[in-house]
């Protein structure tokens, strides 16, 4: 964490809004990117962000600055988008995701912008039967690139479980694309 961060925390511990703004205007994106991947569902991940927030706002005084502020963002995060899928309808794939899949596969541009209604597409088509923690592993891991220490202080699942779901995940992943005709 930098000396910034940390004084800016700090300020919100205190009770500064301002100071509370600059956390909010830093790591809202991260947060939706997160919850649009894990809830398929783009004013779903909006209310997490803004439910995250809410949160963090109401515990700040709670928060270790010895620890890392973006693992506890998004543990919280990550609890949140868990309590949400418990009381959702599992996520199915849907007729035009697959379309879309082929589409971003087929794309010689590596530096395609997926917008947020293809990601959810993408997200939902690949996992297609895959159980909430396997998805949350496998999102966090693989689409946000988390290393399996800091998905474990996220998750609070140990490393045998980490490395149980993400196996798991990426297994049902490359199944279904072999369905798809991707080898």
């Amino acid at each position: 964490m930098t000396q910034l961060e940390r004084d800016i925390i700090v300020r919100c511990q205190r009770g500064d809004r301002n100071a509370f703004r600059w956390v909010v205007q830093t790591h809202q994106r991260m947060l939706f990117s997160l919850g649009l991947k894990m809830l398929c569902d783009e004013e779903e991940a909006k209310d997490m962000v803004q439910d995250t927030f809410i949160r963090v706002w109401q515990h700040i005084g709670e928060y270790d600055l010895e620890y890392t502020f973006s693992t506890w963002l998004y543990t919280i995060a990550s609890r949140l988008c868990m309590d949400r899928l418990k009381h959702k309808k599992r996520i199915v794939a849907q007729k035009g995701d697959e379309m879309v899949l082929r589409y971003v596969a087929s794309d010689s541009n590596n530096h395609l912008m997926l917008e947020n209604q293809e990601w959810v597409a993408l997200v939902r088509t690949m996992a297609e039967g895959l159980s909430d923690k396997q998805r949350l592993v496998f999102t966090l891991c693989q689409l946000e690139g988390f290393s399996s220490e800091e998905v474990e202080k996220i998750t609070g699942m140990d490393g045998r479980q980490i490395s149980s779901n993400l196996y798991i995940a990426r297994q049902t992943i490359r199944q279904r694309l072999r369905k798809l005709g991707y080898e």
